[in-house]
């Protein structure tokens, strides 16, 4: 089955979304023969990545089209559960990498839904009710407070070990002591507790912060959002109407308006080139409200996105992506430089700082792809400002001594879009370097920086003249397509990532990297393991070796 991951409100199955004035709501009410396969029910609430598709549409929406929203409160619509979590039935018949795949999402998803709180004061609030477990409490975790209801029942847990024999995937174990700061012996009693923790014990220990009771749990709610919004800075902006993205697509080739995406599966590469905008992007506040999501920086970005998830869950035997670029820099140079300005004034506009925002949010989708990336620095390549953001992100760059080869840098390339270290990656790059990351910050908006001088600064790995180029990079390719792709993908987690740790590198970098390994261990999806042996009479069998 092809994944899709475009969606919108008037196609969602288990999501009700509702703006009203600085509320929007987000019910979450999962039909349970709508999942993303066939051969299993969505029962109590639990998810596959369809519901996590329309969850991240929702909050990106929210974004966009609702600015002047302030709290997002999430509850359920099912009676006898907040959420179970992901479902296990789903998880245990999945592919290795389905799995995988899946959990960095959903962890993409709530990452998200925190950046929407760090950056452009949303508050998100979950009204959990019933059942709160597994990847349903981690949904919890992501908001900003939970109200938990105190009817007897009701209780939070995270039991994945005692259960399944796997870990909280989507970030539960970092945001459990990094974020709600529990005590670590207290989240160990709570993490090999399957039943949960409830009532004023839950609350004690810090896992939501207010239990109510039945009786009066939505006034209680209700009365909490309103005091928000009250507090809430007031916002007039008019949000803009998202439109889909189109994308003509034969055989292996998808076509957007900027991004082409090709896939060679004998190679097992995929070549991502994307285009510079074709005229001078509009520089006034109107002008750009009135373009819209036809604004390159957001059209661009949101075709990229797609084409990287696309590769993701719909073609794992690819190991490799090729990102080129072609245009005018200067367009691009242009329209940044506006919207940098105005996502810095005195009263930033809001939809030129949403636009960076989820810039940033791409290339950190980038960053964390378990595929080698490489960039080929090329005459009349468009590796300016954001785009030039990939050749930084990228695990090798090739560029062709040319009087026509070029790469552009620009005050964007210095804090706008940061890694999920907090780093720049151009800081990333020359870490422990400041002299030379002092040098290339002069470079900043100083016109193009040619093939010579990027060697002498080290903004790319090689530059090679026309003899070698071509024969260069095709031994580079076949050579690294032909090395473990798991060798790989741990090498590669290991080198994009210096300097400090954040709850989010901690997240893929610790949790992805542990539930990755635990995955395939027999323990858990062994013919004997316990997320195989779930719902079943027969009960898992462990091998107590450690290792």
């Amino acid at each position: 089955m092809f994944i899709q991951f475009q969606t919108h409100p008037d196609s969602y199955h288990h999501w009700r979304l509702s703006v009203k004035n600085q509320i929007a709501r987000l019910v979450l009410d999962v039909k349970e023969d709508k999942g993303l396969f066939s051969d299993y029910k969505l029962k109590l609430n639990s998810y596959d990545l369809s519901v996590d598709i329309e969850l991240a549409d929702a909050v990106f929406r929210i974004r966009f089209e609702h600015p002047e929203v302030k709290v997002v409160v999430i509850s359920s619509g099912n009676e006898r559960a907040f959420s179970a979590g992901a479902n296990i039935f789903m998880l245990g018949q999945s592919s290795h990498e389905f799995k995988v795949n899946f959990c960095k999402f959903t962890n993409e998803t709530r990452l998200y839904m925190e950046d929407a709180s760090l950056n452009s004061d949303i508050h998100f609030l979950c009204a959990a009710s019933g059942t709160t477990a597994g990847g349903g409490y981690e949904l919890a975790l992501a908001c900003d407070e939970i109200i938990l209801v105190d009817d007897g029942n009701s209780a939070v847990s995270l039991p994945e070990v005692p259960l399944l024999g796997v870990l909280p995937g989507t970030g539960g174990l970092t945001r459990l002591v990094d974020k709600r700061k529990v005590r670590k012996d207290l989240a160990d009693v709570f993490c090999t507790l399957s039943e949960g923790i409830k009532g004023d014990r839950a609350v004690s220990w810090n896992l939501v912060d207010a239990v109510v009771s039945k009786s009066n749990f939505q006034e209680t709610v209700e009365k909490r959002v309103q005091t928000i919004a009250r507090q809430a800075e007031k916002s007039s902006h008019q949000g803009i109407k998202l439109a889909p993205i189109t994308c003509h697509s034969k055989y292996n080739i998808f076509k957007y308006d900027y991004v082409h995406l090709e896939i060679d599966a004998v190679k097992r590469l995929a070549q991502i080139t994307i285009e510079a905008p074709r005229a001078p992007e509009p520089e006034s506040v109107d002008a750009i409200l009135e373009m819209g999501s036809e604004l390159w920086a957001l059209k661009a970005f949101r075709e990229l996105d797609e084409a990287i998830l696309k590769l993701r869950f719909n073609f794992p035997e690819i190991g490799l992506i090729v990102f080129k670029s072609k245009g005018n820099p200067t367009y691009i140079m242009e329209s940044e430089k506006s919207l940098l300005q105005l996502s810095k004034t005195q009263k930033p506009f809001w939809f030129a700082k949403e636009v960076l925002l989820h810039m940033k949010r791409v290339l950190k989708r980038i960053d964390v792809t378990s595929r080698s990336i490489v960039a080929l620095v090329e005459p009349k390549s468009a590796f300016a400002g954001s785009l030039a953001e990939l050749v930084f992100a990228a695990d090798r760059s090739y560029m062709l001594s040319s009087d026509e080869s070029f790469i552009y840098l620009s005050n964007i390339n210095h804090e706008t879009l940061p890694m999920g270290n907090g780093l720049s990656r151009l800081e990333a790059r020359y870490y422990g370097a400041p002299a030379v990351l002092e040098k290339v910050q002069q470079r900043f908006s100083e016109g193009p920086i040619d093939a010579k001088t990027c060697q002498t600064l080290g903004l790319v790995t090689y530059v090679l003249d026309e003899i070698d180029y071509e024969d260069e990079v095709r031994l580079f390719l076949e050579e690294r397509t032909c090395l473990s792709p798991d060798a790989l993908t741990g090498m590669e987690a290991n080198l994009r990532f210096i300097g400090p740790e954040t709850l989010e590198t901690k997240i893929f970098s610790r949790l992805s990297a542990w539930q990755n390994w635990i995955f395939i261990r027999d323990n858990a999806t062994g013919p004997t393991g316990a997320l195989s042996n779930y719902g079943k009479p027969t009960r898992p069998q462990f091998d107590f070796t450690r290792c």
